[in-house]
């Protein structure tokens, strides 16, 4: 088949992040096995008309905001031999059922709501919201993709039927120890790994840090990612008036040797996102045998196994999330338990088993519409 995904970034635009990961590692399967498959996605800084990933033809144009006006122009002009539509929301969809009269599927992560008050200013947010509340209504007889139990259940909110919403489950590219190791920093070393934005609530993770600072007065934080470097500065500043720049340290966006290194070292990740479609970082660490603390929301309450991979705390507050932290530090047998936990856990989602999921999917809804 021809499939055709609409996604408002590709894998090289530097603000990609792991629904981009997800999406290529589907989309070159997808070539491997046969299909030709065609990313049209927004322009960035530097970047070319026209790109080849892996086997997958990139078509970028226009920016973050008119690439959705262009994209059924360009679906219009190539749609006789175009077999499959992927229109990925993020926030906004592409509206397909407006122009796309051959088979579709809306690959979403997650349900945007308060994300929008978070990312964007107002009016923008606003708007974001009430066009949110809204355009699911064009979506109620198309086809769902989704990563968790959690975004169905936004999803049965806004009117989408379960039964048009398919789970495929989201693997991790890298390799799962193969037991736990001893392989940790000296130090009580806690780590977060996201894109630095407050919606990630690297925030409420350096309260959190903080709180646990006076119980463990030499415990670490590492904070791996890339952001705006005004609002990293802020929080450079944030650190600074809390006096625990010594106990801080900010990696920057790293490779992912690096990253998982660094994981691997870590005893705790700390995640306090607004939400997660999946929270893939949690899983990577479980890989590595770090056990993750992470606030009850969308996509960390699915990515992380309560009591079994890490911790999915009760109340949502950095206060909440150091307790539980430190009880879990100095609890040794509870520790390895999660470690071993998480390493089955990371076992157990495969690439080869998402690959078929998605791979029926596309077939199934295929086969409907011809």
């Amino acid at each position: 088949m021809n499939i055709l995904i609409l996604n408002w970034r590709d894998i090289r635009n530097p603000k990609s992040g792991g629904a981009e990961i997800v999406t290529l590692e589907h989309a070159k399967a997808w070539v491997r096995r046969g299909h030709k498959v065609t990313w049209f996605a927004s322009k960035f800084k530097n970047s070319s008309r026209h790109d080849r990933i892996e086997g997958v033809d990139i078509v970028r144009a226009g920016n973050f905001i008119s690439v959705y006006l262009l994209a059924p122009f360009y679906y219009l002009k190539n749609r006789k031999k175009i077999d499959v539509v992927i229109d990925e929301i993020h926030g906004l969809p592409f509206f397909t059922p407006l122009f796309v009269r051959k088979a579709r599927i809306a690959f979403i992560h997650e349900v945007a709501e308060e994300i929008w008050d978070y990312m964007y200013p107002f009016p923008v947010n606003v708007i974001g919201r009430g066009v949110e509340s809204f355009f699911f209504k064009f979506y109620k007889n198309t086809q769902f993709w989704v990563p968790c139990e959690s975004t169905i259940n936004d999803l049965a909110r806004y009117g989408i039927k379960r039964v048009n919403c398919k789970k495929v489950i989201c693997a991790i590219k890298n390799k799962t120890l193969q037991k736990v190791t001893s392989d940790k920093e000296k130090n009580p070393t806690f780590i977060f790994v996201s894109r630095v934005v407050r919606m990630k609530g690297i925030e409420e993770v350096i309260n959190a840090f903080y709180n646990i600072i006076l119980s463990i007065p030499d415990a670490k934080l590492w904070i791996v990612g890339d952001g705006d470097e005004r609002y990293i500065n802020s929080l450079r500043k944030i650190i600074k008036d809390k006096s625990i720049e010594k106990n801080v340290e900010f990696f920057g966006r790293v490779s992912e040797k690096k990253k998982l290194e660094l994981m691997r070292k870590a005893h705790l990740l700390l995640h306090a996102s607004v939400k997660e479609g999946w929270g893939l970082v949690t899983v990577e660490a479980a890989s590595q045998g770090t056990p993750s603390v992470v606030y009850n929301v969308s996509g960390l309450r699915d990515s992380v196994l309560n009591n079994t991979t890490g911790l999915v705390i009760k109340q949502n507050s950095s206060m909440c999330m150091a307790d539980e932290s430190i009880s879990l530090i100095y609890d040794d047998k509870r520790y390895v338990r999660f470690q071993k936990g998480g390493l089955s856990w990371a076992r157990s989602l495969t690439w080869d088993t998402a690959i078929q999921e998605s791979l029926s999917l596309i077939d199934e809804v295929y086969k409907k519409n011809n």
